[in-house]
């Protein structure tokens, strides 16, 4: 690793621990020509699959996207940052975990309100309606029919939890 204040090629590690749960590893140099510290971090270089669009076209997955469409969903909702965080980290989890190079919008659109039922029913229903362009009303409370089924039934596992209707 080159030192950033002299330029110099040789530095050496003096301390590494985990950051971020896990996911990088910070590292503690020094420079052996002008002895200055710094911290480097380290992480692992994992792609997302292309996104497939409705249309056919394939685009790159970008979190910001995610991140949008959720906090949308999610707006003026009692549902801490933190929550939204690990919920977008889960779906990047999956997503790597498929193996895949490409996935369906479709697909991605089903992970996102299984992650936002369990935050929040009503950022639920507010991104399946805009998600799914239900037609008639009669569509719109048929999944709140069956979301209330759902959280009411002990068996979901998780409490509030509801599984993701089916269209």
């Amino acid at each position: 690793m080159r030192c950033p204040f002299c330029g110099a090629q040789d530095t050496r590690v003096l301390d590494s621990r985990l950051a971020n749960e896990g996911d990088q590893v910070r590292r503690r140099r020094e420079c052996n020509a002008c002895k200055e510290r710094f911290t480097t971090h380290e992480v692992a270089e994992l792609t997302l699959p292309r996104i497939i669009k409705r249309d056919g076209i394939r685009e790159p997955f970008e979190e910001n996207k995610l991140r949008s469409g959720m906090l949308r969903a999610l707006e003026k909702r009692p549902v801490g940052s933190d929550d939204i965080e690990a919920s977008i980290n889960r779906i990047k989890q999956e997503l790597r975990a498929l193996g895949e190079r490409e996935i369906s919008a479709q697909e991605l659109g089903e992970k996102v309100m299984k992650e936002l039922s369990l935050l929040d029913h009503v950022a639920f229903v507010r991104f399946a309606s805009v998600y799914r362009s239900f037609q008639d009303v009669s569509e719109f409370t048929d999944m709140i029919a069956h979301l209330q089924i759902a959280t009411t039934e002990p068996e979901t596992g998780v409490t509030g939890a509801a599984p993701v209707p089916q269209k």
